[in-house]
């Protein structure tokens, strides 16, 4: 039978998870349980910008095609690229506010079986 080892790298107030973050801050929580929900975060802050970027950039490439007055036929390809730019805003923000909702809810069930682990 193994002993049973307290593991001392735990994080008595979560202090950093107070803005923006949907955690209780006086929860305890290991280490890199701590660290792999702020990568997660993180990585998915950083996809939504990167769909934002996207989209203006296909909003601008439309612009700039519908100043184009000598050649009619780009008209149909600033209207293709601002459905674009609309359609890759939308999904941006889907998968942000989805993942965050995931990240939060399997947040949840961790510490749920952990109070029943401990207990």
């Amino acid at each position: 039978m193994k002993p049973s080892v307290k593991n001392p790298l735990k994080i008595k107030e979560m202090k950093l998870l107070r803005f923006g973050r949907d955690f209780k801050p006086d929860e305890q929580i290991i280490l890199r349980d701590y660290l792999a929900i702020e990568r997660t975060r993180l990585a998915n802050e950083r996809t939504l910008l990167s769909y934002i970027r996207s989209s203006l950039y296909l909003l601008l490439a439309a612009m700039a095609f519908f100043q184009l007055k000598n050649y009619a036929d780009f008209k149909y390809v600033a209207f293709i690229s601002l459905g674009f730019s609309f359609i890759f805003f939308v999904i941006g923000i889907y998968r942000f506010i989805l993942l965050k909702k995931s990240l939060k809810r399997l947040y949840y069930l961790s510490q749920s079986k952990q109070k029943q682990h401990d207990s």
